[in-house]
């Protein structure tokens, strides 16, 4: 999943490591070529093109909400641009290929009207489950990190059954992606703003 590094052999760069500013390595070179310009701009491309196509395809769907319509093509467009060198990468894209096709707005709708349910009528059971699961862990250190693994792995797509170091390195790429994605569309949407104040 790293792209090909310099040979250890050759001699440091000028300025190598004055990124690292609070004395911390980046943890893969994975995760930095996130924050390289070349990067930024095959994804601020790729993110037009499926927003346009986005807005050709579902001029109005009926029960989906925009903002989920924006996800999934900011998400699908930061996954084509990792081009399947992550298994969140790949996730993501297995999940987009999956709601293509003919029954592709019907799943977002009955997606968006169980975030909506969920958020409107919360489980009361939610408050005794976690509860019990406090008094089960008891102060064992190792089930309090088994415990944020596992929630690791649901937050990362693909990360459900991954190993723990392979989890922690998914989830690094993944982060420094995500930072990424926030920089490209934090700069589009000042664009837009600025754009319509002219």
């Amino acid at each position: 999943m790293t792209p090909e590094s310099p040979s250890a052999d050759a001699p440091p760069k000028p300025g190598e490591g004055e990124m690292d500013v609070d004395g911390q390595e980046e943890a893969s070179a994975g995760s930095s070529r996130w924050r390289t310009g070349s990067e930024q701009r095959s994804y601020t491309g790729r993110l037009l093109r499926a927003l346009r196509s986005a807005g050709r395809s579902a001029a109005s769907p009926p029960g989906v909400s925009p903002s989920l319509i924006v996800k999934e093509a900011a998400d699908s467009a930061l996954a084509i641009t990792a081009r399947g060198q992550s298994r969140w990468s790949r996730a993501i894209l297995a999940r987009w290929r999956r709601r293509r096709g003919k029954f592709q707005w019907r799943r977002l709708r009955e997606v968006s009207a169980r975030r909506r349910a969920a958020k409107m009528e919360p489980s009361p059971s939610k408050p005794e489950i976690r509860r019990k699961r406090k008094r089960g862990q008891g102060g064992g250190g190792g089930a309090a990190v088994g415990s944020r693994l596992m929630t690791l792995g649901r937050l990362i797509p693909g990360g459900r059954k991954l190993a723990a170091p392979t989890l922690i390195e998914e989830a690094t790429d993944y982060i420094a992606a995500l930072e990424m994605q926030v920089k490209v569309m934090s700069a589009l949407a000042d664009l837009l703003s600025a754009a319509a104040r002219c």
